[in-house]
């Protein structure tokens, strides 16, 4: 496999959504080798009743119909998500809807939960081969009459085959799907959450994803309600409507959810804030795009982390040198495992 380096011009020179197809194509068919990464068990993270062999994950949206897993565990993720999915198949919004800020090292997309639906993925992560912590992140469809009861649909549709389950409700991108998130409506959902919960069998731990727009008093309200056992964590963040000065790229005016670098900054203080309102695990998605930043989310209060545009710019050799980083850091900082760092730097982000 020649390194991405040399691919990168060639995927950047076609429209940016047909480049992240065939990515999956590629990985589908086995055209990008697993990475011999040797474990470091100062790196596993024991979490919820779950074993991540290392804390860096694959967020959601990279792998939306649960096509490639095993191929995406092979890069060395310690934990791979896919989705969003609803219910019933939806082709979401017009294209074009990703767009590349490379000046900037960032994503807009406003995709609006493009999928094929519970009925095509189900099966796909029933065959799945890959040792590796899975998770479904489940979504509403734009025209659902109750999008309470899709997502309740979604937890038990996937219980079985999945480690965890997200609850996505930060998308930008499908209308009026954020005001979940205020105290009322998220308070319902919750409820539905439980009761959901309480019929299933073995019911695998829920994460609540939620966005990095949120004001102090709505990430209180969200630390408060979810005190109750509903949800199990909480990952933070989504992408976010709002447009750094800094942006320099042409499509920085796209509408959407922006991620990547610029996303950084602002996600790792919501994360740092939520850190001291909540005793929930907190998994820091939003600008991870080395080392460095891995660490500073756990510094700022995440136990485990995400990535998925950085791999845009970096490609899958990222990972290998993500956890190489982490692993160094580790020891040049006195600490013997990943799990002491979470929170030491809360005084530095909030």
């Amino acid at each position: 496999m020649l390194p991405y380096a040399l691919i990168r011009p060639v995927l950047f020179a076609l429209d940016a959504e047909r480049a992240h197809n065939l990515a999956i194509q590629a990985l589908k068919l086995g055209l990008v080798p697993a990475r011999r990464i040797k474990p470091d068990t100062a790196l596993a993270v024991d979490m919820l009743g779950l074993h991540f062999a290392n804390p860096l994950g694959l967020a959601a949206g990279f792998d939306k119909n649960a096509q490639a897993v095993d191929a995406l565990a092979g890069l060395g993720f310690g934990f791979v998500e896919v989705g969003s999915l609803t219910p019933l198949a939806q082709e979401g919004n017009p294209k074009p809807r990703l767009f590349r800020l490379a000046q900037d090292r960032a994503v807009i997309n406003r995709f609006g939960f493009n999928n094929q639906g519970h009925a095509a993925a189900l099966p796909r992560l029933q065959s799945r081969k890959a040792n590796c912590v899975l998770g479904v992140n489940v979504g509403a469809n734009k025209d659902a009459a109750d999008r309470m009861a899709d997502y309740a649909l979604g937890l038990e549709r996937f219980n079985d085959v999945a480690d965890y389950l997200t609850v996505n409700i930060s998308s930008p991108n499908t209308p009026g799907l954020r005001t979940l998130q205020s105290r009322a409506e998220l308070e319902t959902l919750l409820s539905r959450i439980s009761q959901t919960r309480a019929k299933l069998a073995n019911p695998k731990p829920v994460f609540l994803k939620i966005a990095p727009d949120l004001e102090t008093a709505e990430l209180e309200d969200i630390a408060r309600l979810t005190e109750g056992g509903a949800v199990q964590a909480i990952l933070l963040s989504n992408t976010t409507i709002t447009r750094p000065e800094s942006l320099r790229s042409l499509a920085k005016s796209e509408t959407g959810g922006l991620s990547g670098k610029p996303l950084f900054e602002l996600s790792t203080r919501k994360l740092a804030q939520l850190a001291k309102l909540t005793k929930l695990p907190l998994i820091g998605v939003g600008g991870v795009s080395d080392a460095d930043t891995a660490w500073e989310k756990l510094r700022a209060g995440a136990s485990l982390i995400q990535l998925y545009s950085a791999l845009t710019y970096g490609g899958p050799e990222l990972v290998a040198q993500i956890l190489t980083g982490l692993s160094a850091r580790l020891r040049r900082e006195g600490f013997t495992h990943i799990s002491q760092v979470t929170g030491t730097g809360l005084a530095d982000w909030s």
